[in-house]
């Protein structure tokens, strides 16, 4: 009799040892599983999806063509260790300048964190930007994706280097002096007066009220991208 209660006692013991280590490696298992589930959603998102995702309270949002070239591009970018931040400038020059047309987004929270007016080169155009150029005192915008440099005190006050990363279309942005930077011309009340926005020597230059904010949000290696609808741009555009 006391055989058998020590053979049911050693039975039970080892029943219930497996089932807690089942339990165990199944509690264990399942936030990874739920993790890469969540992982994998997010990194298949459409382009479009992710569009939609976009929270601009009070802002209005790019448009969708602007916004696709500019995230895959930087997912090239990001891919290649070129840019290091998830925020992504875009300024779109298919827009009159008398309108809001650069866009500060943070892609880790979806979310719009600037709109704001850029000015273009004053041999780029007048209200609509149409000529673009990558050569040394030719006052003209270079289109194209860019890496954010360091931060530096010009004649413009607080500044911001930009690296073009497309060979032949923006690369010789650094050479030329092509920076962020803050202007009095680049205000509403410059179009009120002058019925357009006044225009820099090729640089994408941006209202002094938000100069120092902008520069702090997408200074040391975030991507700033100028986009326009330029066939010509897409057959010769090359990412470094």
């Amino acid at each position: 009799m006391v055989y058998k209660r020590i053979v049911f006692f050693l039975v039970l013991t080892f029943l219930l040892m497996s089932s807690n280590v089942f339990f165990s490696k199944a509690n264990s298992s399942t936030p990874v599983v739920l993790k890469t589930n969540v992982l994998k959603a997010n990194t298949e998102l459409t382009v479009e999806e992710i569009y939609n995702k976009l929270s601009a309270t009070n802002f209005n949002l790019p448009k969708l063509e602007s916004f696709k070239e500019a995230l895959e591009g930087f997912n090239k970018l990001k891919e290649k260790g070129l840019v290091s931040k998830n925020i992504l400038t875009l300024i779109d020059f298919s827009l009159s300048a008398n309108t809001k047309r650069l866009w500060v987004i943070d892609l880790d929270t979806d979310t719009i964190l600037l709109h704001s007016l850029v000015a273009h080169g004053r041999n780029t155009g007048d209200e609509f930007a149409n000529n673009f150029s990558n050569a040394a005192e030719s006052y003209k915008s270079s289109l194209g994706f860019y890496s954010t440099g360091e931060i530096y005190n010009g004649k413009h006050g607080k500044s911001l280097k930009l690296d073009g990363l497309e060979p032949g279309i923006n690369d010789n942005a650094r050479n030329r002096a092509v920076v962020v930077h803050g202007a009095n011309y680049v205000s509403e009340s410059f179009v009120r007066n002058n019925k357009r926005l006044g225009r820099s020597l090729g640089c994408p230059a941006v209202p002094v009220e938000i100069t120092d904010e902008l520069i702090s949000i997408i200074k040391d290696k975030s991507c700033l991208f100028i986009y326009f609808p330029s066939e010509s741009y897409k057959r010769t555009s090359k990412l470094i």
